[in-house]
């Protein structure tokens, strides 16, 4: 029967149901097929329509009667005022680039690549696959599919070099997500009250998990190059710190690579201070002019805890992540994760699995580094001949945004709205400073949608700007 039919007999019982008492019994489904000449079917869809908009209740085996409106009254909450006193007024804020933007505006402050940049068609046919597998009724192991670990062990073991033991399969703990990886760090390394060293500027989620963990966050300046080794050795000394959290490769917001000297010194710092590194290479996978090239490769003392996520190059949908740690911090790691998640999904494991593991993935990786290049070069051009005013300090050898400051006459959160008045959304620079900012900063992401916009967008902070 059409759904013409079920749209009459749907319109026919609202007027019925009008004039009918609360909790007056409709017509049997028999009687309504026999008095429309419908199917079953066709009844029933009609009856499911009319309780979706709450105007009917089902009793299966009894009958479906008119529903019962129930006089609604101020909801209060006022008790949970004294219960939530003891934890403090802070709520964490959502930066910019978690907000949603609609289709006719210029995205430049979303953390997430553009759809162009993932390899859709082979996440695509990975789910498709996954559905059909054990996965979907199986429960996994909690430190993680051993496939996958193996993974994640052999590529950072295929860049340790000689003389340094590479890592294992068993050194892997796999994780719902780099977010949750950085909250179990922060709680199992860190621990509440104590003190985490953090670059700053930094990842604004970093900033976030430390600040729910309820450590205590010490900035060290970072820039363009990253930080500076012997200020990070200071405040080691002056803090007593035994956490230090970094992104030495392609760092969000900056962008920053570190060299191969810096790298070096800040180990050396760690080492000598007994403290981790917790190092976050979550741009492993958009190197442009440059490779990403993991510290943790050159350690084998347990200093080193490795963060590898995959939900940005491989698909959004599918949060993933590992960390590679050693010695009794590995073991505190896997066990707050199985308290905190237990395991991470069997199907998304499986589906990063195939991914990354796929012919096509080189292929798709060296696409993507000619796509963000392109994208890159346009933004920093469109910028320099539009906006001459916002700096640039450096350009990026990876990763997916650009590090900009305004004049320091700006006032940033003007500029900010009145650019998103104007249809193009950027992201202030103070959601990545875990203390006070030190400029008026912003982060534009070159990975969003429509590169073609750019040069609309730099014309539209140029002349806000001014």
């Amino acid at each position: 029967m059409s759904d013409d039919s079920s749209s009459k007999i749907v319109a026919d019982l609202r007027q019925w149901i009008a004039s009918a008492p609360v909790g007056g019994k409709l017509p049997s489904t028999r009687s309504l097929v026999a008095r429309y000449g419908a199917s079953p079917v066709t009844v029933q869809k009609a009856l499911r329509t009319l309780a979706a908009h709450g105007l009917v209740d089902t009793r299966p085996g009894v009958g479906t009667f008119v529903r019962t409106v129930a006089t609604p009254r101020p909801s209060d909450y006022g008790w949970q005022t004294s219960a939530l006193a003891a934890l403090g007024n802070k709520v964490p804020k959502l930066p910019a680039a978690l907000q949603g933007a609609s289709n006719d505006v210029i995205a430049l402050h979303s953390g997430y690549p553009d759809r162009e940049l993932l390899p859709e068609r082979l996440v695509r046919a990975a789910f498709g696959r996954a559905a059909r597998s054990e996965a979907v009724v199986s429960r996994p192991r909690a430190p993680g599919m051993e496939e996958l670990q193996s993974w994640f062990a052999s590529e950072l073991a295929a860049v340790t070099p000689a003389g340094i033991r590479q890592p294992a399969a068993s050194d892997v703990v796999v994780q719902p997500g780099s977010q949750g990886a950085l909250s179990t760090i922060f709680r199992t390394l860190v621990g509440t009250g104590r003190i985490l060293l953090m670059e700053s500027p930094t990842y604004w989620g970093a900033i976030l998990a430390a600040e729910q963990a309820g450590v205590v966050i010490v900035p060290v300046r970072s820039g363009s190059h990253g930080p500076d080794s012997d200020e990070l050795a200071r405040a080691f000394e002056e803090t007593g710190a035994r956490a230090f959290y970094a992104q030495p490769n392609f760092a969000s917001p900056t962008g920053a690579l570190w060299s191969s000297e810096l790298a070096d010194r800040v180990l050396s710092v760690v080492r000598a201070h007994s403290a981790f590194l917790i190092e976050d290479d979550a741009a492993h996978d958009f190197g442009i002019t440059a490779d990403s090239s993991p510290i943790a490769a050159r350690d084998d003392g347990g200093h080193v805890v490795y963060i590898r996520s995959l939900a940005k190059s491989v698909s959004p949908a599918v949060r993933v992540a590992a960390v590679i740690a050693r010695g009794p911090a590995h073991e505190r790691i896997l066990a707050d994760t199985q308290v905190q998640s237990m395991y991470v999904s069997g199907v998304l494991q499986g589906v990063a699995l195939d991914v990354v593991t796929h012919p096509s993935w080189k292929a798709h990786q060296r696409n993507v580094r000619q796509l963000l290049r392109a994208r890159r070069d346009l933004l920093v051009e469109s910028l320099r001949e539009h906006a001459p005013n916002v700096h640039l300090d450096a350009v990026p050898r990876g990763g997916i945004n650009l590090w900009v400051r305004l004049p320091d006459t700006s006032d940033l959160d003007q500029v900010v709205l009145e650019c998103k008045s104007a249809g193009v959304i950027i992201g202030a620079g103070d959601d990545w400073f875990p203390a006070e900012a030190t400029g008026k900063y912003l982060r534009l992401t070159y990975a969003g949608p429509n590169p073609s916009t750019f040069p609309d967008a730099a014309r539209t902070l140029g002349r806000i700007v001014g």
